[in-house]
C-alpha cells in the first residue's frame, strides 16, 4: 500500500497519522520499522522515528496504540486500533 505525499499541504506528523490510521483499519495490529515505510510516507527513517517517539509518549492519538515493541538494529513499533 502506497500513501501519495504532500509534504506542501499536510505536515510529516499529520502524514504519518493518517498512514497509520490507514494501515491500522485496514490491517490492524501492525509491526515495522521506520525504514520499511519511508518512502511511503516521504520521510528518513529518522524522522519518523522521532515522530513514533513523540506519538506514542503524547496521547495525541487517541484511536491508535502505539507502543515501541523492540529493538534490534532499529526500533519495531507496533500499532493497533484503540
Amino acid at each position: 500500500m502506497s500513501t501519495t505525499a504532500h509534504p506542501s499541504t499536510e505536515s510529516k506528523e499529520s502524514r504519518l497519522k493518517r498512514y497509520l490510521r490507514e494501515r491500522a483499519e485496514n490491517d490492524g495490529e501492525l509491526y515495522f520499522k521506520g525504514k520499511f515505510i519511508a518512502d511511503d510516507v516521504g520521510m528518513s527513517p529518522k524522522e519518523i522515528g522521532a515522530l513514533m517517539a513523540k506519538l506514542s509518549g503524547s496521547g495525541s492519538v487517541s484511536d491508535l496504540e502505539i507502543e515501541k515493541w523492540s529493538y534490534t538494529s532499529a526500533t519495531t513499533w507496533r500499532v493497533a486500533p484503540a
